[in-house]
């Protein structure tokens, strides 16, 4: 099984971010794959340039990731990605004037275990450029329990904004929501709970079980490689 991680071009004039994942994708041999998977469905239609998606379904998340935090009076507002121009406008102003840990360099598997189980945390997800897209950190930080502001999602995988999370569309709009939790820190702690929820549908003990039998049962019936 081969996944697609990326974003890539919906059709149109696409950022030439995407057009560079793109140019990425055209050195894969479709041949080593029974069958392609894509985190996104808007991008099947541009990849079967390349490979044909069988399955759209959001990035697993591993069962070792979930827990819950206790509610904290004391916010900290998290950012984990890389820095670019569109992310370091919405993030300047939170730098400023409120507590927020930046990393860098990414934070993967028991160190971003042990870095989610500190209470109180307020996950920021913002796109790596001005396009739609769905970040897989956005399942990763609620399947951690914690609480998630995040730019428009695209596709949103069944969240909810308002319900599962909170959405922000510019850096106006997130000062305004940092105000408000840096004043009552438990105000959107309903908010925080409908995304533990709901990110059980992204657990992946129970998405690779049926991810794997469909192939199982799909290579059987059609062949593969």
């Amino acid at each position: 099984v081969g996944v697609l991680t990326e974003p890539l071009p919906r059709g149109g004039d696409a950022h030439p971010d995407l057009e560079r994942r793109l140019h990425d994708l055209a050195a894969v041999v479709p041949d080593q794959f029974d069958r392609i998977v894509s985190f996104d469905p808007e991008i099947a239609s541009t990849a079967a340039r390349y490979v044909e998606v069988w399955r759209a379904v959001p990035l697993p998340v591993a069962d070792e990731v979930y827990g819950w935090p206790e509610p904290s009076r004391q916010p900290r507002f998290v950012f984990v990605g890389r820095s670019t121009p569109h992310r370091e406008w919405f993030l300047l102003p939170l730098k400023h004037h409120y507590d927020l840990l930046h990393v860098d360099h990414g934070l993967f598997g028991d160190d971003f275990v042990a870095a989610t189980r500190t209470p109180g945390q307020v996950a920021v997800n913002l796109h790596n450029e001005p396009y739609p897209t769905f970040e897989n950190r956005v399942s990763l930080h609620l399947a951690a329990g914690q609480l998630v502001l995040s730019e428009p999602l695209s596709p949103t995988h069944g969240l909810e904004p308002g319900i599962d999370f909170i959405e922000v569309r510019d850096p106006e709009e997130m000062m305004s929501v940092a105000g408000r939790i840096d004043r009552d820190p438990l105000r959107f702690e309903w908010v925080r709970w409908r995304g533990r929820l709901k990110a059980e549908g992204f657990r992946a003990s129970r998405v690779w079980a049926r991810v794997v039998h469909d192939l199982l049962l799909d290579v059987a019936a059609f062949g593969g490689r």
